[in-house]
């Protein structure tokens, strides 16, 4: 690594290295932070990426690196611990105790999708335990899809998951019992409601088969929906004042999220956000789609901190 740069980039994901794409065509010299933890790791196909449609995630993270590695990009493994605020940009510390510094920074560090404790959701997850129909649902149409409820949402959910199949079932787990207009909308779209609470996942060969119920009853399941909390990953932020904004749906917390303006900019002047971690709801596309809008900003800023600077100097030489 060098001993700075004009951006550092947090995250080698698809909207890390969309900024890093940006940034090293117009010229600036760009580090890349990876931490190799991309949130779609578990899912074998990417959807909804117009032209690599199904492609495998890691493919697509291979060919991006080597194509900003050939505009001058460099990379490093590691995971950022710290930044800190110096003259003329920022400190980014990492865990192994190395140190580069940053005139801007781009923050594409994602989120941690924090799964309900449930034994062999996380092991199945992305899998045939899901929670997009957007990402997945096409992939378990017309197959027996189960919705697992944790809070007034799963109304929103189950009826969202019934466009893909129409053998869907709700469990009601551990949500308040849902009130007689919710039920009328699940019986008039056949969605079947399942009560108790629900311990367990039943896999053969491999694959989901049922869900187990605390009273020992198994119901035949293919698919399993199982709705995350988002945690974004910002915590090397403290020492810049940014805090956690925490994401809401129908009055429910879902998660947090750094807050950025349109352009991609944080309360913390030099540094800005792409990805899911300012946008939970963002799919590999539009993730890119945002790193390379705001690595366009960033060096706009940067253009604009080398002309006064350029202008000071010149007005000292004349």
């Amino acid at each position: 690594m060098n001993d700075r740069y004009d951006v550092v980039i947090v995250g080698g994901g698809a909207a890390g290295l969309g900024g890093a794409l940006s940034l090293t065509r117009a010229r600036r010299s760009v580090l890349v932070i990876d931490a190799a933890e991309p949130r779609n790791a578990p899912a074998e196909h990417m959807h909804n990426y117009l032209g690599r449609e199904g492609a495998a995630p890691g493919d697509l993270l291979r060919t991006g690196r080597d194509e900003v590695a050939g505009y001058g990009a460099e990379f490093t493994a590691g995971d950022v611990v710290a930044v800190r605020r110096v003259e003329r940009g920022f400190l980014v510390a990492l865990h192994d105790s190395r140190e580069v510094a940053a005139r801007q920074l781009l923050v594409a560090s994602g989120l941690v999708d924090e799964l309900p404790d449930l034994p062999g959701v996380r092991e199945r997850w992305g899998r045939d335990v899901l929670h997009c129909p957007y990402c997945h649902g096409w992939e378990v149409r017309d197959r027996p899809i189960g919705v697992l409820a944790t809070s007034p949402l799963a109304v929103h959910q189950v009826l969202m998951w019934r466009q893909w199949s129409d053998d869907v079932v709700l469990f009601t787990h551990t949500a308040a019992a849902f009130d007689a207009a919710d039920l009328e909308k699940f019986a008039a779209r056949g969605i079947r409601v399942v009560d108790g609470e629900v311990t367990g996942l039943e896999v053969t060969d491999d694959r989901l088969t049922g869900i187990r119920l605390a009273d020992g009853a198994v119901v035949a399941r293919e698919a399993l929906v199982v709705p995350p909390k988002f945690a974004a990953r910002m915590g090397f932020l403290d020492g810049l004042g940014l805090e956690p904004a925490t994401q809401q749906m129908g009055g429910e917390v879902i998660g947090t999220y750094l807050a950025a303006d349109q352009t991609g900019a944080t309360a913390a002047a030099g540094v800005w956000a792409a990805g899911n971690v300012t946008d939970p709801r963002a799919q590999v596309i539009s993730a890119a789609a945002q790193g390379v809008a705001v690595g366009a900003m960033i060096n706009a800023a940067l253009i604009e901190e080398d002309v006064a600077a350029a202008v000071a100097e010149y007005s000292v030489a004349r």
